[in-house]
Order: C-alpha cells, then sequence, then structure tokens
C-alpha cells in the first residue's frame, strides 16, 4: 500500500479524500484544536503537533510515495493582507520546500507532491507567487501542473481551490494523465495567463493534467441541514427582521420570491461591508437561494459566520450553520466525530479540503501516478 506525509493536516480531510489506498506514516499541524480532532478520528500514532518551521527531514519516518500540503492561504486570499509568500503564514511553503530538499538529498524524495490553496494563488503579487511555487517544484526535479477544482462540483458549497500536482515519475509513463490543450473545467482562465507568463525552462516542465467532469451533484442545500440541531439557536424574530432589513433591494427580491414557492427553501446568507453610491460603507446581508452554499470562512479576522435562512411561504426563520452541516458542506462523512466546541468545529471545516474533491484526484491522477511509478 502506498504511503504519504501530510503537512498542514488539520481535522484530517486530505486523509479522508485519499482513502483506504493510502497509508498515512505522518502528519502534522500546529493548532492544537485541529489535531485534537484529528486524534479523535484517525488516533494518535502520525499525528505530531508542530511548528513546521521547528521540523526537518529527521522527523520523518522513512519515504513517503506522496507528500501533501495544504498551506495556508491567509497571505495569498483576495481577503488576505496580500504579504503573499514571504508572508509568515503562507510563507510556510518556503519551509516545507526545505523539508522536501533535505528528503532529496538523503535520496527519500516522494514521487508525488500535491500543494494546495486558494485560487488568489494564482494572481497573488502579479503571479510571482505561483512561478515561485512552480519553480520550486521544477527545481527539486518535478514535472509539475496545477488543476482548479470547485467543490460545488460534489457538495452544496462554492469552494474553488488550487492544486499543485508535481511527479518525477518519468513523463513518458503518464502521458494518459495529461492533456496537449488546458481543459476549462479544470483550467481557468486565470491559471491559462499564468502559465502563459512562465519561463520557457518552467514551460517545458509543466503538464496539464486531465481528469474527467465528475457526474451531476445529487445533493443541494436543503438536504445537509438537520431539522433541530442542538449545537445552534434559532434567531428571534427582531434579529431576523435586522437581517433582512440590511438586505439590498436585489436581495429583498430573492427573498420574495423564495416566499412564493411551494414548500420549503433554504438559502445560504453572509454579512458583508458594501460601498455604496454616495461612497459610503454599509454592511449588507447577501442571500443566495441556489441550493448552494457560499464558501466557509474561519471565525476570525472579521469574517462573517454563514447563516441560514429557512423559508415557508412568509414565515421565515434564520439560524448558524450547525457543527454537522458545516461538515457536510466539506462532503465529510457522518461517522466523523466532531469538535464539541463550535468555534473549534468551524476552524477545523473553515480550513479544510472538500473530501470528495480530493477524492476526485486521487483517482484519477493521484491513484494512476503511483501506479505507474
Amino acid at each position: 500500500m502506498p504511503n504519504f506525509f501530510e503537512f498542514f493536516s488539520g481535522g484530517g480531510m486530505a486523509r479522508l479524500g485519499l482513502g483506504e489506498d493510502w497509508d498515512c506514516s505522518f502528519a502534522n499541524d500546529i493548532c492544537g484544536k485541529k489535531v485534537s480532532t484529528y486524534i479523535d478520528n484517525f488516533g494518535d500514532n502520525e499525528i505530531l503537533q508542530e511548528d513546521i518551521y521547528n521540523l526537518d527531514a529527521s522527523h520523518l519516518p522513512g519515504k513517503a510515495d506522496l507528500i501533501w500540503g495544504s498551506f495556508p492561504c491567509q497571505d495569498l486570499s483576495l481577503a488576505g493582507n496580500g504579504a503573499g509568500l514571504n508572508g509568515n503564514r503562507s510563507g510556510t511553503f518556503n519551509k516545507l520546500v526545505s523539508i522536501l530538499k533535505e528528503l532529496k538529498l538523503e535520496k527519500r524524495a516522494p514521487n508525488i507532491i500535491v500543494l494546495e490553496n486558494v485560487v488568489g494563488a494564482i494572481t497573488s503579487h502579479e503571479g510571482k507567487d505561483f512561478e515561485a511555487i512552480i519553480s520550486s517544484m521544477a527545481n527539486l526535479g518535478y514535472y509539475c501542473g496545477c488543476v482548479v477544482v470547485d467543490g460545488v462540483y460534489f457538495v452544496p458549497q462554492s469552494r474553488p481551490r488550487l492544486f499543485v500536482i508535481a511527479t518525477k515519475v518519468p513523463k513518458t509513463r503518464f502521458k494518459n494523465l495529461t492533456t496537449d490543450k488546458p481543459n476549462s473545467k479544470w483550467h481557468p482562465s486565470n491559471l491559462i495567463k499564468a502559465h502563459e507568463k512562465l519561463p520557457k525552462e518552467l514551460k517545458r516542465k509543466w503538464v496539464w493534467w486531465s481528469m474527467p467532469s465528475p457526474p451531476e451533484r445529487d445533493k443541494n442545500l436543503i438536504d445537509i441541514i438537520e431539522e433541530n440541531p442542538t449545537d445552534v439557536k434559532e434567531l428571534d424574530k427582531e434579529e431576523v427582521d435586522r437581517l433582512i432589513s440590511m438586505m439590498s433591494e436585489t436581495n429583498i427580491e430573492k427573498l420574495d420570491k423564495a416566499k412564493s414557492a411551494t414548500g420549503l427553501v433554504v438559502g445560504g446568507l453572509y454579512k458583508r461591508v458594501r460601498k455604496q453610491k454616495n461612497g459610503e460603507k454599509l454592511q449588507r446581508a447577501e442571500i443566495r437561494f441556489d441550493g448552494t452554499a457560499g464558501c466557509l470562512r474561519t471565525p476570525t479576522g472579521g469574517s462573517s459566520r454563514q447563516t441560514l435562512i429557512i423559508v415557508n411561504n412568509d414565515d421565515v426563520r434564520a439560524r448558524l450553520l450547525s457543527r454537522r452541516e458545516a461538515a457536510r458542506l466539506m462532503g465529510v462523512p457522518d461517522r466523523y466525530r466532531l469538535p464539541e466546541r463550535y468555534n473549534d468545529a468551524y476552524h477545523v471545516f473553515g480550513d479544510g479540503l472538500v473530501v470528495p474533491a480530493v477524492s476526485w484526484i486521487e483517482r484519477h491522477v493521484l491513484k494512476p501516478l503511483q501506479q505507474v511509478s
């Protein structure tokens, strides 16, 4: 059975997505609440709670077939501070690369590396951060390509993420896993433009990974909600009315349309600060009733938590997402043990990976790559 090391493991959603055909030999995260959740679900044999800046190759047991690294996104996201790979958090990528260099010197380099981050990594610092990521993989002796996979293909949550997939398997062995031209399903225009800006020597190491389109999603937001969650309370009428008063005319129209529908309608709402025509900044309540939730976030940095709006004709109710609903939006099975504290659960899932998105990549790229290595 092939094995893997996972850095920035969080609650183990990459492990869930890779499935039982892969054996985890090492996992690491700095966050105590994420590590405790990982241990609750997978045991404490592999996980090490430690800052990656304090790790080196000596902490890693043997050789891995795959190394997965979902390094922090805050410095690369559109909502972040713009520090890029020089930031303290997203700069952990550089530390991960230094560990990979050590492994190469010790002849313990993995066959496959996967790096995951927000799509903002493609355009951060006018593409310089993206070039640095691809250059790091190429300098280690890997072919490299990227896919952007939106969780919305698999779960009722809008969550596009960049996956950098690198391999030292000879190119002649995996030609059937690549395509000569980008596919708009997995290679959006900003990724194509970023590739075009790469130096010629990096383009020679580039591959366009090919995956089939997934089947049509079979669940909407209404299908994952709990009828009587015990960890969240419904807002009272005054609080609901206040949310409605924060809506623009467009959002009021969406709500009215939901009221006129037959049966129960469930939508997701976020509070966002919007600049008005007069230059004034107002906090607005923005709602969607398209069967898909907005992207989950962690409850830090001023981000609002997502609110569910539950409409049955003129009866309008509202409450926060429950812990289990947040897990379901990430494709996490109901057998998964949740953190007891609400905020801890939101941290685990707001920073996490959509499990079936990882499974799709594993099935159509990673497993075939490992089989020909």
